[in-house]
């Protein structure tokens, strides 16, 4: 908490300016909001189409509800990637989703979508080896986003491959849990099940490895026509491969486990990439709160709709939780 009040102090001036643009909103189109938060909604039925697909199952509701609602939670609690996890994964529980399913599923999601992000500056390698101008500061972005893509994959090939290592993860997962939840049934053979699940998801990539690939490459290219839609709703006609890597950035800040959503790390981010992307000082400052309005306050006010949704059809939760 200390941290998160700290980060927050230190990037309130960069928040206070953002926001002091507000009244310039009113400048706008209104059919430039309805783009920006269409692309949104987009992104987020990819992220729906990708989870139906790792889960393994035919249910739209209960994906999209639980997605929906622990987004939401991860935007407004310190702490929130981890706690957003966990909502999710108690009501994919609780709608009847298997507890292995899920966690194999999703973590390999995960996996995947880290990676994608960390490879978005890979797509504007065409326009560097062009001579384009790159800053250096978005540069030096660039070159950090591909050794972590390096390191992500690597990670990922180990869990997907290495038997001995996803057991070993496995066992301790499963020692820890019972060590501290002492007053529910101990968890056993949980390696094995993780195990079989890793498998099914490997089985299944193999079969249906460019549907997630285009799904993935959606989500994210929704989202980057959302950014590019709020810049053109500023009047701004910046390049487009250094707006990708000022989206990477932000992207990566966005992972930034401080403050809920990266919120101040993002914007302040976004702001400053965008402007040693070209863009002008208030065309920066406006667009990124146009593209904040919609890909993080809008999520926030759907997701508490998406949870009564979901406890007026399956009840609620606490009798899963004890």
């Amino acid at each position: 908490m200390l941290l998160f009040g700290v980060s927050l102090y230190l990037l309130a001036p960069q928040l206070a300016d953002m926001l002091a643009s507000w009244p310039q909103l009113s400048d706008i189109a209104p059919w430039w909001f309805a783009a920006v938060a269409t692309g949104q909604v987009l992104s987020v039925a990819c992220l729906v189409l990708l989870q139906r697909m790792a889960l393994r199952t035919s249910s739209w509701f209960s994906v999209t509800t639980s997605q929906v609602a622990s987004n939401a939670f991860s935007r407004v609690v310190p702490g929130g990637a981890a706690a957003g996890a966990a909502l999710q994964f108690r009501m994919l529980g609780h709608a009847g989703i298997d507890g292995p399913t899920a966690v194999t599923g999703l973590a390999a999601l995960s996996l995947l979508q880290t990676a994608s992000v960390l490879a978005l500056p890979v797509l504007a390698l065409p326009a560097l080896i062009a001579g384009v101008y790159v800053p250096r500061a978005l540069l030096q972005s660039a070159v950090l986003g591909g050794i972590a893509f390096a390191v992500v994959v690597a990670v990922g090939a180990v869990l997907m491959t290495a038997d001995r290592s996803l057991t070993a993860l496995a066992r301790a997962a499963q020692s820890l849990h019972n060590r501290v939840a002492k007053r529910r049934p101990p968890v056993t053979g949980l390696p094995k099940r993780l195990l079989d699940e890793r498998n099914a998801v490997r089985s299944f990539l193999g079969s249906g490895w460019w549907k997630a690939l285009l799904t993935t490459a959606g989500k994210l290219g929704f989202d980057y026509l959302s950014l590019l839609a709020a810049l053109a709703a500023t009047g701004s006609r910046p390049r487009p491969s250094l707006v990708l890597l000022a989206f990477a950035s932000a992207l990566l800040l966005g992972m930034i486990p401080i403050t809920p959503g990266g919120l101040g790390f993002v914007e302040a981010g976004l702001y400053g990439t965008l402007t040693l992307a070209g863009v002008a000082t208030g065309d920066a400052l406006l667009a990124t709160l146009v593209y904040r309005l919609a890909s993080y306050w809008l999520p926030i006010l759907a997701g508490p709709i998406a949870y009564v949704l979901f406890r007026r059809r399956y009840g609620s939760m606490r009798s899963t939780t004890g």
